[in-house]
């Protein structure tokens, strides 16, 4: 019997996910099953999971396939429907070891070939504990899923349901545990990171979270925070920022936008200012600090007049890293009923927004070399800076090592060391 395939699609998250499932599949004992991990953020994110199906299907044309994840969450039907697939599974079934046993099994009667419970009925989320995954520098710990809120592009919470957090004590131990295998950096991850801790008693904030983490784990060199919402950071994240050089000066930022007008038919719960307001804070408490953001080209009402507001905003909060997504109407959502932008259009203003991007890195990189940065390295010829910028090394170093290098150049996208 030959062992598992698995593919994932989408987030961090969802790679996550897979790293835990490995092990419950292993446990149940399932083989000779190629197991899809699909995403839901956009209509093309499905159009894209089931062209993965197909395609799995023809190289596995005798394994057991079953698709899981966000999209088999939010239409189980679509997957079911598909001949290449012969189970479907949810998102809070994929973390059980039973549904697993159950697919293990030689028969799957119609009962048990679709698997999904209502995700909105789910009150917990279990602290999966896995090895870390990507390399062995660097580990991902879960520890939070689901988002309490609507925004009228986003599909998300139904897949994931309602905002969960895992407790504190519960992530501590676990980053103990990562630090004790070797892992010089812990990446804290989820859904709606910034809503951790609202439904646990005396509701928490991520600051606090990040300060205890910091405390209890004096021998862990790097944690870093991966996308948040900035207009949720509290006051013991700000103190973090400031007085924590553990904490890595970089941050993602869930903006989206840069009109107000847009914002608020997205129904975030930010504006323009909230977002210039606070990159200005962060960079006075941290000189160093470097910010990513998701920006959407192409929303629909948006003008040439809005969108341009999208363009000011990445030199306003002084953005680095851009994730540019061209608006894709999402089934079920508000914003698919709203008068769409031409997709022509759509598509320019994209490309746009990445050559903006890629101005900003250029400008970033610049002004790195001749400096000396601390390198986290994953893999012997390439590491990441505290700012979560790559390096490329001429000279082999030891894999997992924080180094500290001078950078002597830079390529398109990189720095480097030649030395």
């Amino acid at each position: 019997m030959k062992a598992p395939v698995f593919s994932t699609m989408g987030c961090r998250l969802n790679a996550y996910e897979t790293e835990a499932m490995k092990e419950l599949v292993a446990q149940a004992g399932l083989k000779d099953a190629v197991i899809v991990n699909t995403c839901a953020v956009t209509g093309e994110a499905v159009r894209k999971a089931r062209q993965e199906i197909r395609k799995l299907r023809r190289a596995h044309p005798s394994a057991r396939l079953i698709v899981t994840g966000c999209a088999a969450q939010t239409e189980p039907g679509t997957f079911a429907g598909m001949d290449e697939v012969d189970a479907v599974i949810g998102n809070t079934e994929k973390m059980q070891k039973a549904a697993w046993q159950t697919l293990a099994t030689d028969f799957i009667g119609p009962t048990e070939a679709v698997q999904v419970d209502d995700i909105m009925s789910v009150t917990e989320t279990a602290g999966h504990l896995i090895d870390g995954f990507g390399t062995r520098s660097r580990a991902y710990v879960q520890v939070q899923n689901g988002c309490d809120h609507r925004c009228t592009f986003c599909i998300i919470p139904y897949g994931r349901g309602n905002s969960r957090s895992v407790p504190a004590g519960v992530v501590v131990d676990q980053i103990k545990r990562l630090v004790d295998a070797g892992y010089n950096e812990v990446v804290l991850t989820g859904v709606d990171l910034t809503s951790w801790g609202a439904d646990l008693p005396a509701a928490p904030k991520l600051g606090d979270l990040v300060m205890r983490i910091l405390r209890l784990v004096p021998d862990l060199p790097r944690l870093r925070i991966s996308s948040i919402d900035s207009i949720e950071v509290d006051e013991n994240l700000m103190q973090a920022i400031a007085t924590e050089a553990r904490l890595m000066p970089h941050l993602h930022l869930s903006l989206q936008h840069g009109d107000d007008m847009i914002l608020k038919r997205m129904k975030r719960r930010h504006l323009r200012d909230d977002a210039i307001r606070f990159t200005q804070q962060a960079r006075r408490l941290r000189p160093d600090m470097t910010f990513g953001a998701d920006i959407i080209a192409g929303f629909p009402t948006e003008t040439d007049q809005m969108f341009h507001s999208s363009e000011t905003l990445v030199t306003a909060c002084g953005l680095t890293w851009l994730h540019v997504f061209p608006y894709s109407p999402r089934s079920g959502t508000p914003a698919a009923r709203m008068p769409a932008v031409d997709g022509g259009t759509i598509k320019a203003r994209a490309v746009r927004l990445r050559a903006l991007g890629h101005q900003q890195i250029d400008r970033h990189l610049r002004g790195q070399v001749g400096r000396a940065h601390r390198v986290l390295m994953e893999s012997p010829t390439m590491g990441r800076t505290e700012q979560f910028c790559p390096v490329t090394f001429t000279t082999p170093q030891p894999e997992g090592d924080i180094i500290t290098a001078m950078i002597d150049g830079r390529d398109e996208n990189t720095l480097t060391v030649s030395a």
